[in-house]
């Protein structure tokens, strides 16, 4: 299979669910919104808004032309070397959080074998069921499967900080990428528009803040009033009407008035002043910053845990969910990695 097959396969692949989205007939839309509708029945945080969230982006994302900008950047894609099978363990904490490496891995013309996610077994399923429709070629290329990997040259694989402990120990001995908790920031100047900090709240809010690319804290300019920013975010105000993160909410709440902590409360979401960066769910965390310098000295001493940054000179506000196909998660590029060792 030529890498011009590949492309074509994946720019199916997103012109299909496009479609879908889009309420047009295909032979998959039906299966498609079937899966929407009801991902929360087996995980109450994959509601329909965010699993729609999930395949709009990853939809718009795959077309014939970023496929080929995003893969004329690696010349040895196509130069026809043996396929190495390539073991992936997927994250399950967003809808299809698997999807890059798994797009990674066969659009670099090897073989993945992956864990799917117990929490997201079923969206990936159907990505590589109309991925084969369209070429069945792929049917020797994917397995799926919920059980441990085996007979792999080369692995990636996302957890949490503990899991990855758990993977250096069972995968150290292979050449692997493996990723840890991340969260991301957002810089406040004092310049945005209203329209900006509005969007931020997209930042904040999407998938209830449980991915590596939700803003979990900002960084305001000393003795700026933090309630200007929350101000414009009501429209986010009906994430409390969820049962898991109302009882997040209620729980951190209580935590705080326990031990006299002081905090904001906008009844749908709580503003903490903390050092740390990644905050609960429900919760959302800030600092101050007196200079540029001062915050740089800040952010340096957690560039190892940040995964984006939204702000003036960054990712524009209300984008972080959205990021390109080169957009790769921790800095490493994968599909350098898998061509390296291809």
């Amino acid at each position: 299979m030529t890498l011009s097959d590949r492309i074509e396969a994946f720019s199916f692949l997103g012109e299909t669910l496009r479609d879908a989205i889009a309420g047009k007939a295909t032979p998959f839309t039906a299966r498609i919104w079937q899966l929407t509708e009801t991902q929360h029945i087996n995980n109450p945080w994959f509601t329909p808004e965010n699993v729609k969230l999930a395949l709009s982006a990853i939809a718009g994302e795959l077309t014939r032309e970023n496929l080929t900008r995003w893969c004329s950047a690696y010349p040895g894609l196509d130069s026809g070397k043996k396929s190495l099978n390539v073991g992936v363990v997927m994250a399950g904490n967003l809808p299809l959080a698997g999807f890059h490496d798994f797009l990674s891995v066969l659009i670099s013309g090897n073989r993945i074998i992956a864990k799917t996610s117990s929490k997201d077994p079923d969206l990936i399923r159907l990505i590589a069921d109309i991925i084969i429709s369209f070429n069945p070629e792929f049917g020797s290329l994917i397995s799926l499967t919920e059980d441990q990997i085996s007979d792999f040259d080369i692995v990636i694989a996302t957890g949490s900080d503990n899991s990855s402990r758990y993977f250096e120990y069972y995968f150290g001995k292979y050449p692997h990428i493996i990723r840890k908790n991340r969260n991301s920031i957002a810089i406040i100047d004092g310049t945005e528009s209203d329209g900006e900090l509005r969007s931020l709240g997209t930042d904040v809010f999407s998938y209830f803040g449980l991915g590596c690319r939700n803003v979990s804290k900002l960084y305001l300019p000393d003795k700026y009033d933090i309630t200007k920013i929350v101000s414009f975010w009501d429209q986010y105000s009906s994430v409390i009407n969820h049962n898991k993160y109302a009882n997040n909410y209620d729980f951190y709440k209580a935590v705080y008035l326990i031990n006299k902590e002081h905090f904001t409360d906008t009844g749908y979401l709580i503003l903490k002043e903390s050092n740390e960066l990644s905050s609960p769910v429900s919760v959302l965390y800030f600092s101050y910053y007196r200079s540029a310098a001062d915050l740089k000295d800040q952010t340096e001493l957690l560039k190892d845990k940040i995964q984006c940054i939204t702000g003036h000179n960054h990712i524009p506000f209300g984008k972080a969910q959205v990021p390109a196909l080169w957009d790769y998660a921790d800095g490493i590029d994968t599909l350098d990695f898998l061509s390296k060792k291809n």
